[in-house]
């Protein structure tokens, strides 16, 4: 059965079946406290929202996301497939980004895709249904499953700060490649979003910030600091 932290309750009780699961979390967590959950709008505008912040600044991501939105009221995926190409190019889309938001639309309403859905699937799978769609990268479909629909389960194998945090808080020689960060996080299972929220909080006290990313977001909707790549 898969696990959702859809509140900050689900949150704190996965954080500590964790630090009985794998004791050597129990140091990590008496540095950190309790994380805060952290949660974005689920659906199409969730994932829009991801890909339109995808490698640009705070201030660029938000002014771009704040035309979109202030363009189109709903915004959904049947608007972005019906607008053209340019108008949203207008709206400082680039090319890339029109492309893949377009592909999801397309996808979205053929039925192909159902975004809801991923949140029940085991979350391997459901990375590799978000991975195979046109410009989604393992770090976006990880953020998107773990911070918009609260899976508890999703792992941002890729994300810079969380290898760094594990790299420190196991005592590991070396920052650990996204190939090694899957036996790694096999002790957390079906936790690793948990997981990831403890060792995000873990970077925050070894570095003094909480990342690219949750800077872009109000505190109450942050995910984490930023990947390798999207």
């Amino acid at each position: 059965m898969t696990i959702h932290l859809s509140s900050q309750s689900d949150l704190d009780d996965a954080i500590h079946a964790l630090v009985k699961q794998d004791t050597r979390l129990k140091p990590i967590f008496e540095r950190t406290g309790m994380p805060a959950l952290r949660q974005r709008e689920p659906g199409f505008a969730g994932l829009a929202a991801i890909v339109t912040g995808q490698q640009l600044s705070t201030a660029s991501a938000s002014a771009i996301w704040g035309r979109l939105t202030a363009a189109f009221d709903p915004f959904d995926h049947e608007v972005i497939r019906k607008t053209r190409a340019d108008r949203l190019g207008r709206l400082g889309l680039s090319a890339a980004k029109i492309k893949t938001l377009k592909n999801i639309a397309r996808e979205l309403a053929a039925e192909r895709l159902n975004l809801d859905v991923l949140a029940e699937e085991d979350a391997d799978a459901a990375h590799n249904t978000l991975t195979a769609l046109h410009g989604i990268g393992p770090w976006t479909a990880d953020v998107y499953l773990l911070f918009c629909l609260g899976h508890g389960d999703a792992w941002p194998a890729g994300d810079i700060a969380i290898q760094e945090a594990i790299k420190v808080g196991l005592g590991l020689p070396a920052r650990p490649t996204i190939k090694q960060m899957a036996p790694l996080a096999e002790p957390w299972r079906p936790l690793r979003g948990a997981a990831a929220h403890l060792w995000w909080s873990y970077y925050h006290v070894l570095k003094g910030r909480a990342g690219v990313l949750a800077d872009k977001i109000s505190p109450a909707a942050a995910a984490g600091p930023r990947a390798r790549k999207p």
